[in-house]
């Protein structure tokens, strides 16, 4: 149980440090929705989607207004949908209509984003898997609430080249379709390598095969809270550091596992995990960059960087994980430049470049994440990108993504407006130099040698 003590330090921390509950996420096995009728598979889907969480708006309402706690965002996330329209769609208009049927569904419901329009293609891909690759422009185009993600690549099976040509070409092809939105489809579009089967954050979220037949998961996000509390122990040596973070993480993730426990038992739901993630959000105050500019350097990307960003991430697991005993998905630190005033500030100073970004993923919980790039940039070297994000994350054992925005007749140093959470982007610089020889090899790039473990 929360403590009186803990309800005021909860209060202070919601009220002058941007701490929220990011997002309440539902998910939903829809494996047995599967059918060799599209038609059908659509109505089965719309039907499971929208009697199972016909709650979850409400139920986040009800929290929200019971405990004074902000709940940002109610989202579901779905079995990846090439599993599912693999025995019905024989075209990409196929996976398309899923799509509308998924887009319908939320909105019926009322949540603010849908996550699952998702292959898991890290070996090999399927028939239906390329063909889910091959709708996704379109389908993130004529949605509004989707959201997609595609592995690519493990530590266990390597990484398909394949399916890593195709996606950058498919990124290309989406930030085309609405570059009158800013290239909007590409934020719902991620890139993994390791993706885990529980993360509830956007829009890389999915309900992986080995869930239950629902569950529910929370993200906390409080980076506010944390630059609050290192202000407190400034010039201090790194132990002090450490346990301020640490400290701070474990109060955080108390806060999720309350509203965890109170959403799976009024909505009848397993409790799956608590995600804590310092998720950034554009409000001053409320950045990751901030927090590594209070531990010592001057601006994020600074020498100093990526150690001060290990220690982070490793201290809000360490937190995390006295608190809870189903801390999972991406838990740790976010460093997307769209969403973080202080990473668009780096930006706009020179201080941060994609390179230095890409480093930094080594250590933090995910990896390149809502970075505008020259609408002129060729297919093969998104692909390239996604490449090299997919191998630090397969050699490391750990989970890496890209999530980057083609800004159609933009320029570096132009900027991108997204609008909301997503924030706007400054367009970065990328490396000319082509890969295009390198990407067109096809095949698979094979697992690493520690990946021999049984």
């Amino acid at each position: 149980m929360i403590n009186i003590y803990e309800v005021s330090e909860t209060n202070k921390m919601i009220e002058e440090s941007n701490l929220d509950v990011r997002t309440i996420t539902m998910g939903i096995s829809l494996l047995d929705c599967c059918h060799e009728n599209v038609d059908t598979v659509c109505s089965r889907i719309y039907d499971k989607i929208t009697k199972k969480a016909e709650n979850l708006v409400k139920t986040g309402q009800d929290i929200e207004l019971e405990y004074g706690i902000p709940i940002v965002n109610k989202r579901i996330s779905v079995t990846p949908i090439a599993l599912v329209g693999g025995s019905c769609c024989r075209q990409p208009e196929d996976f398309i209509k899923i799509a509308q049927t998924l887009d319908k569904a939320a909105h019926t419901v009322g949540v603010n984003f849908l996550g699952g329009y998702s292959a898991l293609v890290s070996k090999g891909m399927t028939k239906a898997d390329r063909l889910l690759i091959e709708s996704i422009p379109q389908a993130l185009a004529s949605t509004e609430l989707v959201c997609s993600s595609v592995n690519v690549g493990s530590t266990r099976t390597g990484i398909d080249m394949d399916a890593v040509k195709l996606l950058g070409e498919k990124v290309k092809e989406a930030a085309y379709l609405t570059k009158d939105q800013c290239g909007i489809a590409c934020a719902k579009l991620v890139v993994f390598c390791n993706a885990p089967d529980d993360n509830p954050f956007m829009a890389g979220a999915f309900h992986g095969v080995t869930e239950g037949e629902s569950v529910i998961s929370v993200g906390v996000s409080g980076p506010g809270v944390v630059k609050r509390a290192l202000e407190t122990v400034r010039g201090q040596g790194f132990d002090v550091l450490c346990e301020t973070i640490k400290k701070t993480a474990f109060k955080i993730t108390r806060v999720g596992q309350l509203v965890a426990r109170e959403a799976s038992s009024r909505l009848g739901v397993p409790f799956g995990i608590i995600d804590l993630s310092l998720a950034p959000t554009p409000a001053i105050g409320d950045s990751v960059a901030d927090i590594l500019q209070e531990i010592g350097v001057e601006y994020a990307g600074a020498p100093g960087t990526t150690a001060a960003l290990a220690l982070l991430n490793d201290q809000v697991k360490k937190g995390g994980i006295m608190a809870s005993s189903y801390v999972g998905g991406l838990s740790g630190a976010f460093i997307p430049v769209s969403e973080d005033q202080g990473m668009i500030d780096a930006v706009e100073a020179g201080a941060l470049t994609i390179e230095k970004l890409e480093a930094m993923t080594c250590v933090c919980s995910v990896g390149l994440d809502m970075i505008a790039i020259p609408g002129g940039t060729t297919a093969s070297t998104i692909s390239g990108i996604i490449a090299d994000e997919a191998a630090i994350g397969m050699v490391n054992q750990k989970t890496t993504a890209v999530r980057v925005i083609p800004a159609w007749g933009k320029k570096v140093g132009d900027t991108v407006e997204f609008g909301g959470l997503l924030g706007h982007a400054p367009v970065m610089k990328v490396n000319e130099f082509g890969c295009e020889n390198f990407i067109n090899r096809g095949g698979r790039i094979p697992a690493p040698v520690h990946s021999f473990k049984n």
